[in-house]
């Protein structure tokens, strides 16, 4: 309390004619009002952090391929996922079993890390390091992923008993190397590799890049290919209209995720958006992401978009 001139004694905090209890009202406005504009500052914050995040994230991972099967993994590039999918492809033409597979993926892995090399040790090119100078043909044939898979395959089939062999000495037979034991220490992701691009286990391949890598469609182009690598044997059925869609028939699970499998891998090359098979779809967008859930794919036949 203070004490006036004349005696009287005034309260210190109110003025002659303010309301103590209004001053009281407008004090509590103000402390409230102050956490309700920073909650909107940080709501802002936020809703722009994750506008941001969305916009860069297809560029955070970069490019590459997944394999996943049988709780194993096993990261690939561009590159070799795309190999990786031919190669079962020209297993699929020639009706070998998953082991035959097994057995040139382990080769390829041990000769190239599954790339497609110009050259090599000596005259060796391609992915098998095959040797025009041992019979095996000409240097561009050999550096053809499908060609020259499907002259391993050749050899292979016609080692006496090469499905009970160890998949070194199957191997060896074929390759004629320096050491024919290095093969074996790549069995188990032969193994992998078979189980996921042989379609053994649906979904198990997914590839991403991000979108300053998209290139222009050439989808016709990636269908002549598809079908160079597959055969004959698959019926593709032309696209009704000019934004329609490939329809890749197929006879088993087994055959369309072999399919949709090798149409990830070379998704990048011809700027393939889309496919979708078995209740599931792989969008480039988010390729990361994997394969999604989709109702609406069908289980007879792949659809490349």
């Amino acid at each position: 309390m203070a004490v006036c001139r004349y005696g009287h004694r005034v309260a210190a905090w109110a003025e002659p004619d303010e309301d103590p209890a209004e001053g009281t009202r407008e004090g509590g406005r103000r402390r409230w009002r102050w956490p309700a504009v920073a909650l909107v500052i940080v709501l802002a914050l936020g809703a722009g952090g994750y506008a941001l995040f969305q916009k860069v994230r297809p560029y955070l991972h970069g490019s590459g391929c997944e394999v996943r099967a049988a709780r194993d993994k096993m990261p690939l590039d561009l590159e070799q996922g795309a190999n990786a999918a031919t190669i079962a492809a020209v297993a699929f033409r020639k009706q070998l079993p998953e082991r035959a597979a097994v057995i040139a993926y382990a080769t390829a892995i041990q000769e190239s890390h599954i790339r497609n090399l110009p050259g090599g040790d000596r005259d060796s090119v391609g992915m098998f390091q095959q040797r025009p100078s041992q019979g095996w043909g000409t240097p561009d044939k050999l550096r053809d992923p499908v060609q020259s898979t499907s002259k391993f395959f050749d050899a292979l089939v016609k080692v006496k008993d090469y499905l009970d062999r160890d998949l070194h000495d199957a191997a060896q037979r074929v390759q004629r190397s320096a050491d024919g034991r290095a093969y074996a220490q790549h069995e188990s992701d032969g193994r992998l590799l078979a189980r996921g691009f042989t379609g053994r286990d649906p979904a198990a391949v997914r590839c991403w890049y991000p979108p300053d890598k998209k290139t222009a469609p050439r989808r016709a182009e990636a269908i002549r290919e598809l079908r160079r690598a597959f055969g004959s044997r698959l019926r593709v059925d032309p696209p009704q209209g000019q934004a329609a869609s490939e329809s890749v028939r197929v006879t088993s699970g087994r055959a369309g995720w072999a399919v949709a499998s090798w149409a990830v891998t070379h998704a990048q090359v011809y700027g393939l958006a889309e496919v979708r098979y078995g209740g599931r779809r792989w969008n480039a967008d988010e390729g990361h992401d994997g394969w999604a859930k989709d109702s609406g794919a069908p289980a007879d036949r792949v659809i490349i978009r």
